[in-house]
């Protein structure tokens, strides 16, 4: 692990537009044309460009050398639920080819360090996925109207 590192995407801007397409291609919507596809990756770019100053927005990055291997966030709302909860733990990926080796357990760690020196008590997520936030420390709270629980992880 000597040529991994955690960056914050703030520092390291070049990588926004890739994180934009990975995002969107786990978790956004299908789009017909390049054209509407290239103008919502812009729109996801500025969005990240803009909450750079927000202490309730952070964005880590894992790199291999220069390579982006995964990336994790803190966001001030997470979709429509529950926008009286702040912050968001949100968006743990780690890319195929490097899954299966214990890289989200590194990210988790580096954004619930980056939380508490953030002075944050607890951080919030929504996840459909069973037993897996809960070996990181995540706490449910209730279920979510579109299927998901939530859950907290005390800081």
């Amino acid at each position: 692990m000597e040529n991994f590192r955690i960056c914050n995407l703030k520092d390291n801007k070049q990588y926004c537009r890739e994180i934009a397409i990975l995002e969107h291609n786990e978790w956004g919507e299908t789009y017909e044309n390049m054209e509407e596809f290239n103008e919502k990756i812009d729109k996801k770019v500025e969005k990240m460009e803009e909450l750079f100053d927000n202490p309730s927005f952070c964005k880590l990055i894992l790199l291999e050398d220069n390579v982006l291997v995964g990336f994790i966030s803190i966001f001030p709302t997470d979709g429509e639920e529950r926008q009286d909860l702040t912050p968001w733990y949100a968006t743990m990926y780690v890319k195929k080819e490097f899954r299966g080796q214990g890289f989200s357990k590194v990210l988790n760690k580096a954004i619930l360090d980056e939380a508490r020196n953030r002075g944050f008590k607890k951080i919030y997520l929504k996840s459909d996925l069973k037993n897996y936030y809960e070996k990181f420390g995540a706490k449910y709270i209730e279920n979510l109207k579109n299927g998901e629980k939530l859950y907290f992880i005390e800081l």
